[in-house]
């Protein structure tokens, strides 16, 4: 929805209706498998760089950080996961665009790795870090706002439930603190993924550093401010469980690791 000319999907159910009806179920799946074969790396990275950037402010990884600490060190995490998550993105969004592709005689392109070649051989290296720079500024607000919804929840439950210990929390209030976080990530950087999204499923890669500002003013004139939060609704409802998941998990592998080395 994020990159559909305005008028072409009424919403999130007619758009799922029209990919149903023109493409089966199969259409909802498209661009799945980017994601899914670089999802590991990009949370490796990230939650690495997350930890790396708490223990630099700190100076020790058992000194519980600021609020502040817990921010900067997920900005700075978004721009280090920027380096995996940007082609993984690119690819994910140029497939998913494939809208009744074979039927308006366009080339289709069955997955990840044929796209990717395409991308190569067309614009070289510049064709897979397409948006690059797009990804980055969506980021560093996106993981700022993730980390600290996350971790505001997380103590606001510790502090009712095990007297301030949050090593102590349940699966629970550690799902309950990740949905946060994903929500604090979609309203932090929303617009900025409609932008990258549109930069991306571009013609050719931006030769200069303008494009995101000129992207914004094309959505502005085009649709106004609705169009900075098309779609926007399916994005926060699918990150209350993916993150509460992402997060639990996280957090309780962490705890068994730590337990079993002390």
């Amino acid at each position: 929805m994020q990159v559909e000319k305005a008028g072409m999907f009424k919403g999130p159910v007619d758009c799922l209706l029209k990919t149903v009806k023109n493409e089966g179920v199969l259409g909802l799946y498209k661009g799945m498998a980017s994601p899914l074969v670089g999802i590991a790396a990009v949370n490796s990275l990230l939650f690495w760089a997350y930890s790396y950037g708490k223990t630099l402010q700190t100076g020790s990884p058992n000194i519980t950080p600021t609020m502040g600490q817990i921010a900067l060190a997920g900005a700075g995490a978004g721009v280090v996961n920027s380096v995996l998550a940007s082609p993984v993105e690119l690819l994910k969004v140029r497939l998913q665009v494939q809208y009744n592709a074979a039927a308006r005689g366009a080339e289709v392109f069955r997955g990840p790795v044929p796209l990717a070649r395409h991308l190569v051989q067309q614009f070289g290296a510049r064709g897979i870090a397409w948006g690059f720079w797009a990804t980055v500024a969506r980021e560093i607000p996106a993981y700022a706002a993730f980390y600290s919804g996350f971790e505001f929840a997380k103590r606001r439950f510790a502090d009712l439930l095990t007297d301030g210990d949050a090593s102590k929390l349940s699966p629970l209030p550690l799902m309950l603190s990740g949905s946060l976080g994903g929500v604090s990530y979609w309203v932090a950087c929303y617009p900025l993924d409609v932008i990258k999204s549109r930069v991306q499923n571009g013609s050719a890669p931006p030769r200069r550093m303008g494009y995101i500002a000129e992207t914004a003013r094309n959505i502005m004139a085009e649709q106004g401010v609705k169009g900075f939060f098309r779609g926007f609704s399916p994005s926060v409802i699918r990150s209350i469980p993916a993150a509460g998941v992402t997060f639990a998990t996280y957090e309780l592998v962490m705890r068994a690791l730590n337990n079993n080395l002390m």
